[in-house]
C-alpha cells in the first residue's frame, strides 16, 4: 500500500502470492502476502524484462537490499529482475492449485486431498504450491477432491517417511481421469456456496462405472497413512 501510495504505477507489478499451506479444498486462504513481480520477460514472445527505472518507488524500496540482490545466483538481466520463468504467462490464467506436500492430520482425516481453484488469474504461487492450466479444470478438481480421487492419490502418489504425500507432477499425471462430465463441473461450481460432497462423490462413482462393492471398498479405504 505504501509503494502504491508513493507511485500508483507500482500496482502494475505487485501481485498476491499463494503458498502450499494456503490451498484448501476447492479454494484457498490468502495470507496477505505479495510479490514484487519484476519478471525477466519472455524473449521468445518479445516480452521485455521489467525496467526497474519505470517504477521509482519500488526501486527505492529494493535499493535498501541491493547488496543482497547483487549476490543472488538466480537473478535476471539485472539484480532487480527475477530469474527467467518460461511459464510466466500461465500465472494469469485460471488455475488448479495444490500443495507440493500434503499431510493428513489425525483431527481432520477427511480433508484430503486438497485441490483448490483460482478463477481470475490474479495470484502467483511460490515453490511450495503447484498449479495446472488447461481445459475442464473444474471437472478435474471434482474428480481429484472426491472419494475416488482420494483413493487414487493414495495409490499413485509417493508417501514420505513422515506420512506426507509428495504431490509432484510425475505422480499426478499417472492418475486415470474419467471422461469429462458437465454434470460434475456444474456440481463443483455450486460447491462454493453449498456442501456438495455427496453429490460430487456419487457423480464420480458413476463416471468410473463402479459397482456397489467397489464403492464400499473405496469408502472403506479412507483411513490413509496419517502424519506422524
Amino acid at each position: 500500500d505504501e509503494l502504491i501510495q508513493q507511485d500508483p504505477k507500482s500496482a502494475e507489478i505487485i501481485r498476491p502470492i499463494l503458498r502450499g499451506r494456503d490451498i484448501k479444498r476447492y479454494g484457498y486462504d490468502f495470507a496477505d502476502l505479495w510479490l514484487i513481480n519484476t519478471h525477466n520477460g519472455l524473449k521468445e514472445k518479445n516480452i521485455k524484462p521489467i525496467n526497474i527505472k519505470d517504477y521509482p518507488a519500488i526501486k527505492n524500496h529494493l535499493d535498501q537490499f541491493y547488496p543482497e540482490l547483487q549476490k543472488r545466483t538466480d537473478k535476471g538481466d539485472t539484480p532487480y529482475n527475477l530469474r527467467n520463468c518460461a511459464y510466466m504467462e500461465d500465472f494469469s490464467k485460471q488455475k488448479l492449485l495444490w500443495a507440493e506436500t500434503m499431510r493428513i492430520h489425525k483431527d481432520d482425516t477427511i480433508n484430503f486431498p486438497r485441490f483448490g481453484f483460482e478463477t481470475n488469474g490474479k495470484y502467483i504461487t511460490d515453490k511450495t504450491c503447484f498449479f495446472a492450466t488447461g481445459s475442464h479444470l473444474k471437472f478435474i478438481l471434482g474428480v481429484l477432491n472426491s472419494n475416488v480421487g482420494r483413493y487414487l492419490c493414495s495409490q499413485y502418489v509417493s508417501i514420505l517417511d513422515d506420512g506426507g504425500y509428495l504431490m509432484q507432477k510425475i505422480y499426478l499425471e499417472k492418475i486415470p481421469i474419467a471422461p469429462y462430465s458437465s454434470r460434475l463441473e456444474k456440481a463443483v461450481e455450486c460447491k462454493a456456496n453449498e456442501r456438495k460432497d455427496d453429490e460430487i462423490n456419487n457423480i464420480v462413482y458413476d463416471l468410473y462405472n463402479l459397482t456397489q462393492d467397489e464403492i464400499k471398498f473405496v469408502e472403506s479405504s479412507q483411513n490413509l497413512p496419517l502424519q506422524r
